[in-house]
């Protein structure tokens, strides 16, 4: 099933600017984790459980350097699978292993 690419960088942009964000009929509250204070929001798309979660931008990764940059990045989990199936930054949906099954242009 594809991902909703609207509903999730919506909520994206509401996690990491507010407190709350509005998810089907409900508004989920915006969590922070341990120690490093990062935002997490767990979230129902589209009959799909999904957390959200900030990026740490002390990682190393790609995904670090645009938080250290001052982008805003949000990992998404699927719960369900146990695996991290997107990055929305500054409101854009990059979907993992997406080039993989099609294209191979980079």
């Amino acid at each position: 099933m594809p991902l909703n690419h609207e509903k999730l960088s919506a909520a994206a942009q509401e996690m990491m600017s507010g407190s709350v964000v509005p998810a089907a009929e409900k508004t989920v509250k915006v969590e922070r984790t341990g120690s490093l204070k990062l935002r997490t929001a767990r979230l129902e798309v589209d009959g799909r459980e999904y957390q959200m979660i900030e990026q740490n931008p002390e990682k190393p990764s790609r995904w670090g350097k645009l938080a250290r940059e001052g982008h805003q990045v949000v990992q998404v989990r699927d719960v369900e699978l146990g695996k991290y199936v997107a990055a929305v930054v500054d409101g854009k949906v990059r979907e993992y292993g997406r080039l993989r099954r099609g294209d191979h242009a980079e």
